[in-house]
């Protein structure tokens, strides 16, 4: 499919109302009629990341005159939440949605589907992936995997986590038992802390039992909802392993290619106007949500800049040895280095000029 041809159809689909989608005509009466499963990486409790799936599914059924039916199912109910790669690649369940980051176990370069420290943000993310290169770079890589690639939603800039203690330098991190996965997780070890892996499932109990020491998440929507502010009052920020965080869809290679034509056209479509609702809705309901968390007492902390500054500076060493050991990760690093760089510089001139004066000038 040209790219021109699927960004028109996004675009249609991203504005029409459900009811409109849902009022046009079936398409070819002798289509087949095709269910599909999909395995979320994600409670339901969750709203906004479970339903970004449910958004997916919704859509394909109107666009295919309900031929095309995905169910959805929350974390944990047909794989564990972070086992759904291997489930998806060979065909235990036809789709998922998840984070790429939590498999850099498998390949490290797969962080750049998800979110790596200090890079893009939202916006430019959407740039990389849809114009700049990275949707067929990504796409390449998943292959290996027997897996399709599609953005499926983006939080926006993320928190820095919940910490039961104030961090007042780098000194204070040092060995500290944090909830922080993929390529974040492995520049905190850097800086002294103990990183570990958990679903979102498991981070409140471990961190009231005392087994963590400190945790992230999101952002205030969703932490609030898990309950950290309970147990942790120092909340951080920015998350700067995450300047954004891209969830996407992922179909088993098999299955996507024995979808009728429409529906592969419906499913980008759908996976497109998921991926814009979901920031959306984020950038809705975080900022009541931060109100609400300190006027329950929660203290809000900016890192302290050593911190930062040692955070960056172990990044993009790390980020230049994998380079040199990993074809893989070089292959993607080099190109997304040199789109990031040129679009922080155009971002510098304008888009922070206008938000440093709306923000802090009185």
């Amino acid at each position: 499919m040209q790219r021109r041809d699927f960004l028109a159809g996004a675009g249609v689909a991203a504005v029409l109302p459900l009811s409109a989608a849902q009022a046009a005509p079936a398409e070819g009466t002798q289509l087949p009629s095709i269910r599909w499963r999909l395995a979320s990486s994600f409670p339901k409790s969750l709203t906004i990341l479970y339903d970004t799936a449910e958004t997916l599914s919704k859509r394909v059924a109107a666009l295919t005159g309900g031929k095309f039916q995905i169910r959805v199912f929350a974390g944990g109910e047909l794989v564990p939440g972070l086992q759904v790669l291997d489930a998806v690649g060979n065909g235990t369940v036809e789709c998922w949605h998840s984070a790429g980051y939590y498999y850099v176990g498998k390949n490290m370069a797969l962080a750049f589907d998800c979110a790596v420290p200090f890079g893009l943000t939202a916006r430019q993310q959407n740039a990389w992936m849809y114009a700049g290169g990275g949707l067929s770079a990504m796409r390449a890589l998943y292959a290996k995997y027997n897996v399709v690639q599609f953005p499926g939603g983006n939080t926006g800039t993320q928190m820095g986590g919940w910490f039961r203690k104030e961090i007042k330098s780098l000194a204070d991190l040092k060995g500290l038992k944090m909830r922080i996965p993929g390529i974040g997780g492995q520049i905190m070890a850097r800086l002294g802390v103990v990183p570990q892996t958990l679903p979102g499932s498991d981070i409140y109990p471990a961190l009231e039992r005392g087994a963590i020491d400190a945790a992230e998440w999101v952002g205030p929507y969703d932490d609030e909802k898990l309950g950290f502010h309970r147990i942790a009052k120092h909340y951080y920020y920015p998350g700067w392993w995450e300047g954004e965080a891209q969830l996407s869809f992922y179909v088993n290679q098999a299955a996507w290619h024995a979808l009728p034509e429409s529906y592969r056209q419906a499913f980008e479509a759908a996976s497109a106007e998921a991926n814009q609702l979901m920031l959306a809705r984020y950038d809705v309901q975080n900022p009541p949500a931060l109100l609400r968390l300190v006027g329950q007492g929660v203290k809000l902390h900016a890192y302290p800049k050593d911190v930062m500054l040692a955070a960056r500076r172990a990044s993009f060493q790390m980020y230049e040895e994998e380079a040199r050991t990993d074809p893989d990760f070089a292959a993607i690093y080099r190109a997304w280095k040199q789109f990031r760089d040129t679009e922080f510089q155009w971002f510098k001139v304008a888009e922070a000029a206008y938000a440093n004066f709306n923000y802090f000038v009185k």
